[in-house]
């Protein structure tokens, strides 16, 4: 099953896609959240489908397409996951995940515009899977029973300021990677019947020349082992979002230039779905 949000900021609209069309869920949940991730939703869903119950809603493909969650509680991320990325970052391999957060409020539609932060000159792509958590994980036993946590995948964006990353950071990389918008997320979530997340193909272009293409295959640290490792330290609950690191191929790695406005990327995730993100100048706006 797919889930999609449509509708402009702050008024999406809950759809899961049948055929080429989107069937509005709204009878059964005012939104794509922890709840009803929580909820066994593709039984339920199924079964509306099976009844007729759910009507398509009409316009849908004139209409935003939204993050196909809504904001979670947490954004958890995994850094340096992938050895050819660690090598172009001068880093050795990680013998254990890198662990790092984004705030929730960087998770934005797939094919939003970005906003350049004020005084950036290191803004970077970074194409990763996501995974998207369908009930409370803490203490799990190994990784062989993650993949009961998981509500479904998504492709994702996380998107970096490398500046405020290393030079700036004191050590810590959150400080580059949570500005507003930063986690263009989508545009499906993608329910885990539907997805071998231990062979998917994941690819970036920056103005249409390409520049990351990889396998999730290449992950140093899978996804179970990632969900596994994260609950000895912390808690996830439904609807949360994990990161689970980058390819090779940005800018980071001295080969290509940043980001500058009027700057368009494109991401990939296979079964997952495609983004494409203008990137713009800082408004200006400030709360000073």
């Amino acid at each position: 099953m797919k889930f999609a949000r449509l509708g402009d900021v702050g008024s999406e609209i809950p759809v899961v896609m049948d055929g080429d069309r989107y069937r509005d869920l709204r009878s059964i949940t005012s939104n794509i959240d922890g709840a009803f991730l929580a909820s066994d939703p593709q039984e339920v869903v199924a079964s509306a489908l099976a009844t007729g119950s759910l009507p398509i809603l009409e316009g849908a493909g004139e209409m935003r397409v939204g993050a196909p969650i809504a904001r979670p509680s947490a954004v958890v991320c995994i850094g340096m996951n992938y050895a050819a990325h660690a090598a172009e970052s001068g880093s050795a391999p990680p013998t254990i995940p890198i662990m790092f957060m984004k705030t929730p409020n960087t998770v934005v539609g797939p094919y939003d515009t970005v906003e350049i932060p004020k005084n950036s000159v290191k803004t970077d792509w970074e194409v990763e899977l996501g995974v998207v958590i369908g009930k409370r994980v803490s203490y799990l036993e190994s990784p062989a029973v993650a993949g009961d946590y998981i509500a479904g995948f998504v492709t994702a964006n996380d998107v970096s300021e490398r500046t405020f990353q290393i030079e700036e950071s004191g050590g810590q990389w959150s400080k580059g990677k949570c500005a507003a918008g930063f986690n263009p997320t989508g545009p499906w979530l993608v329910t885990p019947d539907e997805v071998d997340a231990t062979d998917l193909r994941l690819r970036s272009w920056v103005n249409g020349e390409p520049r990351q293409d990889s396998s999730t295959r290449d992950l140093i640290f899978d996804v179970n082992f990632v969900l596994w490792h994260l609950s000895q330290y912390l808690v996830l609950e439904p609807g949360d979002l994990v990161l689970t690191g980058t390819p090779e191929g940005v800018a980071l790695s001295g080969r290509f230039p940043y980001l500058k406005p009027g700057d368009v990327c494109e991401i990939e995730v296979d079964g997952l779905g495609r983004q494409r993100q203008e990137f713009v100048a800082h408004s200006g706006e400030t709360n000073v």
